[in-house]
């Protein structure tokens, strides 16, 4: 019985290495929980058993013990990279025919082509639906869904009225030369405003202002505005003529008195006409130099996803182009009961079993559940020089064993060769 004593203590020390080498491979990755190999001695005996004169024969792997202490944090600047501070796992629905969810605590998420939030497997992050505030309208299991970031928001709307409030210098002169919009020195002043079609597509409306010369003893001064959109004129009732603004002596704005009506125009790359009014009704002329104090336009473009953002309690945030921002979910988490009983099934996953219990649903900051950061991640809690230290322990237990059993050996071959 030694022999298999002997061997008992091989074997343990054996997984115990192992597992010792499966926590020093997975050293460096995210999410990993380390497992400890917990041992039990293996005693025969019964009620007619003497307890001073019992022998032991061996060892038996109990259990390797996952540890769920939480993992060195690392700042990455990424805000889909999520770690939970605390206790909670990330719930992800796996790929395929047959998905399922696991569960996992490695937060590097990354949006795949379809805009979908996913892990490295292309498993995808679960999420409560939330209303515009945030807050959640389903719970549990059953009221999960995966994160797909939108890819516009909002839709376009042309633009039909145009505010421009300027200060044209009172101390400006009037240019010598026919206007020609390609030669700066035929007005004195222009200004560029971003308008948009019936499509979002945003277009130019350029406004040149020429000076013109002033009457003898005239009180009031006027400025002739040329209107283009994108290269083309703008005309009213049919007129390319330009616009006049007049300014009375104290630079009061006395014309026009209601905004410029244009003509409806088809923009480049568009089918549909559109006609703009122009409101020039907050514009100055004193002797500062040219400036625009203030512009508006009605139209929007639709808004293309230009950034995601999760806060603490998970909600994720998408922003877009047109200053639009929509809450899109609250990032779901999951515990357990007994999180040691959960089955590892690879790539950081876990799955829940009889022995962890069913997962509780939850989100970040509730009881039983740990905090949400954005932009770290969570490394493994393998700590090298422990592992280390322990792996040189199993060996000099695999060593000692393997001596017993070699002592046994000899002594077994002494008996054999002994000669009657």
């Amino acid at each position: 019985m030694t022999f298999y004593t002997s061997l008992s203590g091989l074997q343990a020390s054996q997984t115990d290495m192992s597992v010792i080498s499966h926590n020093l491979a997975n050293v460096s990755t995210a999410g990993f929980k380390k497992s400890r190999t917990e041992f039990a001695d293996v005693i025969a005996s019964n009620l007619a058993s003497d307890p001073t004169k019992i022998v032991g024969s061996g060892t038996v792997v109990k259990a390797n013990r996952q540890l769920f202490t939480e993992g060195n944090l690392t700042t990455t600047g990424s805000a889909l990279d999520l770690t939970i501070s605390g206790d909670g796992f990330f719930a992800v629905k796996t790929g395929g025919t047959n998905p399922q969810v696991d569960y996992t605590r490695n937060g590097r998420f990354l949006v795949d082509t379809n805009r979908n939030v996913v892990d490295a497997q292309g498993s995808a992050l679960q999420v409560y639906p939330v209303d515009s505030d945030g807050n959640p309208t389903a719970t549990g299991a059953d009221g999960m869904t995966s994160l797909q970031l939108p890819q516009v928001s909002g839709t376009p709307k042309a633009s039909s009225a145009v505010s421009l409030d300027v200060n044209l210098s009172s101390a400006a002169a009037a240019p010598t030369k026919a206007f020609d919009r390609t030669d700066p020195s035929t007005y004195n002043n222009a200004t560029a405003t971003t308008v948009y079609d019936s499509n979002g597509n945003a277009e130019t409306l350029t406004n040149y202002y020429v000076r013109q010369p002033a009457a003898s003893g005239a009180t009031s001064t006027n400025w002739s505005v040329y209107s283009y959109l994108g290269s083309q004129p703008l005309t009213v009732n049919g007129s390319a003529a330009p616009q006049t603004m007049t300014f009375d002596a104290k630079g009061v704005l006395t014309a026009p008195a209601a905004p410029i009506s244009f003509d409806p125009v088809t923009p480049t790359g568009s089918t549909t006409t559109q006609a703009l009014k122009l409101d020039y009704s907050g514009s100055t002329q004193v002797s500062s130099a040219f400036s625009v104090a203030a512009r508006s336009q009605d139209g929007k473009a639709a808004g293309q996803l230009s950034g995601v953002s999760v806060d603490d309690a998970g909600v994720v945030t998408a922003s877009f182009s047109n200053g639009d921002t929509k809450k899109l979910g609250m990032v779901a988490l999951a515990n357990f009961n007994n999180p040691t009983g959960l089955r590892q099934v690879g790539n950081s996953y876990w799955s829940s079993t009889g022995i962890s219990g069913s997962a509780t649903m939850g989100n970040a900051g509730q009881s039983g559940f740990g905090g949400l950061m954005s932009g770290t991640v969570e490394g493994s809690n393998v700590d090298i020089t422990e592992e280390l230290v322990d792996l040189i322990s199993a060996q000099r237990n695999f060593q000692a064993n393997a001596k017993a059993l070699d002592t046994q050996s000899q002594i077994t071959e002494t008996i054999f060769n002994i000669r009657s």
